[in-house]
């Protein structure tokens, strides 16, 4: 178990004061300065040394995707862009920290500014969090007026300014360069990569987008070391991480505790187990709803890491782990998911564009049991037409949820579609 000395978020639940001078004695904002005269090529190593890894579900190693801005500028500004679009379903995790714990993302943005050379930042922030919008705007207030934002900002030598933006709520502006095109004032589509925003981003200049989480953990990492970040969780798979736990638990929470941590052990002990005890735990989506979900009977072993979870063909994703009990209609909810990507798809390309509305409409015949049971095998098979094949990952998170239903839930799908089909027959027998 994580030990409160270890957490990087101490006021995750704000119980304590968000403001500059509360996160100041909590240690935040400590000689950041000195710590960014260390210069930009030490704050990478540090970071690569750590083994972070992005937050926001891809789960890519922040420093080198640090490493890849440009060492030296060609005329063109850098920029350092902030996904706050935190809008997959089952992910809470983003908002606890704007709302509560401010200064963290702040003072995380002005370091991994200065070490891609960037001196303007982007906060983009989901539409529908208005009340942690006017809380970020009043944390950044406070740190231009102290100075530590801004000219010779926190007395490091370098000027950086940032600025929030306010999105529209377009799930698809979560991707990262759809992110850049409504930044820029157009609507939000993925573009074709190459080029990657590290080579022309926003306003065709050098861009790194990095998570919330992925951020506001850095000034801790360079602060207390890149050997103790690493010392947590299994190895490639380092440090701490937020849970956001919801569904059928006793008490849903989003906690921050050491990755590698079992699944079983992060339910029982901050959410007090599953609704029923754990044999009534039917299914988990471990990394928000655009990953395979796992069938509870093959989650007694679990551990939530990047690696493992991949190996289990699902994924951590932005770690919001949905939990299922047995009184859940499984086809129901994934079909609900179907509905969601097929609503949020930009319409670019045509797989996708086609593929969610068709996926979408064969999984409502299948919760009320009227396809065919070699309609199964046809759904899966259009799953993996889309998956692979559109400019941005939307194909592939509308095709994993449904491609863990099939693996995991088959039999209660054909038992859906039998049940319909002999009470369809003793019907027309009568």
């Amino acid at each position: 178990m994580l030990s409160d000395n270890d957490r990087i978020f101490t006021n995750l639940y704000g119980m304590n004061d968000r403001s500059l001078k509360g996160a100041q004695r909590r240690g935040h904002w400590d000689e950041t300065g000195r710590l960014m005269k260390k210069g930009r090529d030490w704050i990478i190593d540090e970071i690569k040394a750590s083994g972070l890894r992005g937050r926001g579900g891809a789960g890519f190693p922040t420093g080198l995707k640090w490493s890849f801005m440009p060492k030296e500028s060609d005329g063109r500004p850098s920029y350092l862009v902030i996904n706050a679009d935190e809008s997959e379903p089952g992910t809470c995790k983003d908002r606890e920290i704007m709302r509560h714990d401010p200064h963290t993302l702040i003072e995380g943005c002005l370091m991994a500014a200065f070490a891609m050379g960037a001196n303007s930042g982007y906060i983009y922030i989901r539409g529908e969090f208005i009340r942690e919008r006017e809380t970020l705007q009043n944390a950044i207030d406070e740190a231009y007026e102290a100075g530590l934002l801004g000219n010779n900002a926190a007395k490091s030598g370098w000027d950086f300014d940032l600025y929030l933006h306010h999105g529209a709520g377009a799930y698809i502006c979560g991707e990262e360069t759809a992110l850049l095109e409504s930044l820029e004032g157009k609507k939000g589509m993925p573009r074709m990569k190459p080029p990657f925003p590290a080579g022309a981003g926003l306003y065709g200049c050098p861009t790194t987008v990095n998570n919330v989480e992925s951020i506001a953990v850095v000034p801790t990492i360079l602060r207390r070391g890149s050997g103790w970040f690493k010392s947590f969780g299994r190895e490639n798979n380092a440090g701490t991480k937020l849970f956001a736990i919801s569904g059928h638990v006793n008490n849903p929470c989003v906690v921050e505790e050491a990755m590698s941590i079992p699944l079983r052990e992060l339910l029982d002990r901050h959410c007090g187990g599953v609704r029923g005890g754990w044999k009534n735990l039917k299914a988990v989506i471990p990394g928000g709803s655009s990953v395979p979900c796992l069938s509870g009977e093959n989650c007694e072993d679990v551990i939530m890491d990047f690696d493992y979870l991949r190996d289990q063909r699902s994924g951590l994703g932005t770690a919001a782990v949905i939990v299922m009990d047995q009184s859940t209609d499984i086809i129901k909810a994934i079909w609900r998911l179907s509905k969601f990507y097929k609503h949020e798809s930009c319409g670019q390309c045509t797989p996708c564009r086609e593929g969610t509305g068709w996926m979408m409409r064969v999984m409502e015949r299948l919760v009320n049991g009227s396809a065919k049971v070699e309609e199964i095998d046809m759904l899966l098979d259009v799953t993996k037409q889309v998956e692979g094949h559109t400019i941005c990952a939307l194909g592939d998170a509308a095709a994993w949820p449904i491609q863990g239903l099939i693996r995991n839930f088959r039999d209660e799908i054909e038992d859906r579609i039998k049940a319909k089909d002999s009470l369809s027959s003793g019907i027309a027998a009568e």
